[in-house]
């Protein structure tokens, strides 16, 4: 008798071992492969926590600024520097939208009457400081991670991953990463500053000589003496240089432009959990069949320890649909090549290179409004349904002309088409197959993308056993 209620006592708690583990299964993100393989990290995954957590994240110490650096960021709030005398640096790199523009203009406007557009979006500042000079070869070392970061909490995932996308790139092993700029046609960021100073459609400062005088009446024109003596200003173009150099140092010594203060550098470290959602978004975020994201938004430690950028600096050629907002884009016959022109010429004889764009990092990219080179989309479900439909459903991107021939690929001339990613998952998919992403993977994927804000105060359970 005693025997008999031990055995139906131990069948009872069995089972409902096994229907507690059986439901748990079912309602995560994880197949039954991932829990046998991986049972601790998936277990953690499902209760939103890192099951590593990386206890040194090289993430840059807060300063007080140079004085260099505080001269930097005199001149980045001073609209006076420009043409109409009304916009500065901070006018499209607001810090309040994470050093992008504040609207949802596809292109900004700007010159003498603050009214001529761009012919691209403009893109945030932040998380520059770790950009390497733009090159053509192998892939660039940073993007190898170190596998005992929290690319172990993703042993209980499957991986992102990125195959050939162009045939005669892959067979050389030639890809073009690193630079800034849509283009990368500029290394550093003194020589960035320089860009939007003197573009006609931008600040349109006018000459360095123009500059110079202004610079020789601005309030803080003691501290060039102070920095670099009386002797900078009698040369016009020795001023304007250390000029852009200090607007560099205080991008690269203020912690606004880095901070790592996101729920997922949080997350990395153990300090937060992620929501149900947050968590089915990441595993999708990562997942070569579904959104296949990390793939070229690397969401993984460096070697290193430093935290991802959730890039890896390379260019791609995604084939977004001409935006019609761009006044440029009213002549036909013009097209934004990207490393082809017409902002760089070094590259142009290079047409395998025609179309493609940089991979822009992910950080604070749920707080953007305008989306790729072109300022095409201005909300994250447009951008993942792009990428769900552009080969799917293309009608659902693309114009359809007469006869309903469906006009794909549109910004492209019709021979850098062929640079096009088609290989690449989710890209390889193919018209009327089922798309990579669900609505609710979709929705999640946000809800992670919303975790790379910086800003995140909120006290959280750490993520502990």
């Amino acid at each position: 008798m005693i025997k008999s209620r031990w055995f139906i006592a131990t069948i009872t708690v069995i089972g409902m071992v096994a229907f507690f583990l059986s439901a748990t299964i079912y309602r995560s993100p994880f197949d039954l492969g991932e829990w046998l393989t991986a049972p601790y990290a998936t277990w953690m995954l499902t209760q939103g926590k890192n099951p590593y957590p990386v206890r040194n994240l090289q993430i840059p110490p807060r300063q007080e600024l140079s004085m260099m650096a505080l001269l930097g960021k005199k001149m980045f709030y001073d609209a006076s520097l420009s043409g109409s005398g009304r916009q500065s640096c901070a006018s499209c790199h607001n810090p309040a939208a994470a050093f992008a523009p504040d609207n949802n203009l596809s292109v900004q406007l700007g010159g003498d009457d603050l009214r001529h557009a761009g012919a691209r979006a403009v893109p945030s500042l932040t998380y520059l400081y770790r950009q390497q000079n733009f090159s053509i070869g192998p892939d660039n070392p940073e993007n190898e991670s170190n596998n005992l970061q929290q690319a172990a909490a993703l042993s209980a995932t499957v991986h992102a991953q990125k195959n050939a996308r162009n045939t005669q790139i892959s067979a050389a092993s030639m890809v073009p990463q690193g630079g800034l700029f849509w283009d990368g046609r500029v290394n550093t960021l003194q020589q960035q500053a320089d860009g939007p100073l003197f573009n006609p459609v931008e600040m349109n400062a006018g000459s360095v000589a123009t500059v110079a005088k202004k610079l020789g009446h601005a309030a803080y024109i003691g501290d060039f003496v102070q920095l670099f003596g009386p002797g900078v200003l009698r040369d016009p173009s020795l001023l304007v240089s250390e000029a852009l150099f200090a607007l560099a140092r205080f991008q690269v010594e203020d912690a606004h432009f880095h901070s790592f203060s996101s729920k997922y550098d949080a997350w990395l470290q153990g300090k937060a959990r992620f929501t149900d959602s947050e968590t089915r978004g990441y595993v999708v975020f990562n997942n070569p069949a579904k959104g296949n994201c990390a793939a070229c938004h690397l969401d993984q430690v460096t070697r290193e320890g430093l935290p991802p950028l959730f890039t890896d600096n390379q260019y791609e050629a995604l084939g977004v649909p001409r935006n019609s907002a761009i006044p440029a884009n009213r002549d036909q016959l013009y097209y934004d090549l990207g490393l082809c022109g017409p902002y760089r010429e070094d590259l142009k004889a290079q047409t395998r290179f025609c179309g493609m764009f940089i991979t822009p990092g992910l950080r604070n990219v749920a707080t953007r409004k305008a989306f790729f080179h072109n300022g095409v989309y201005h909300t994250l479900e447009e951008v993942l349904n792009f990428y769900n439909f552009r080969d799917t459903a293309p009608q659902r991107i693309y114009p359809v002309g007469t006869g309903g021939h469906i006009e794909k690929f549109n910004d492209l001339p019709q021979q850098a088409r062929a640079n096009v990613d088609v290989t690449d998952p989710p890209f390889n998919r193919k018209s009327g197959d089922a798309p990579a992403m669900s609505d609710r993977d979709m929705h999640d994927v946000i809800a992670f993308l919303q975790t790379l804000n910086d800003g995140y105060t909120s006290p959280d359970i750490a993520a502990g056993p």
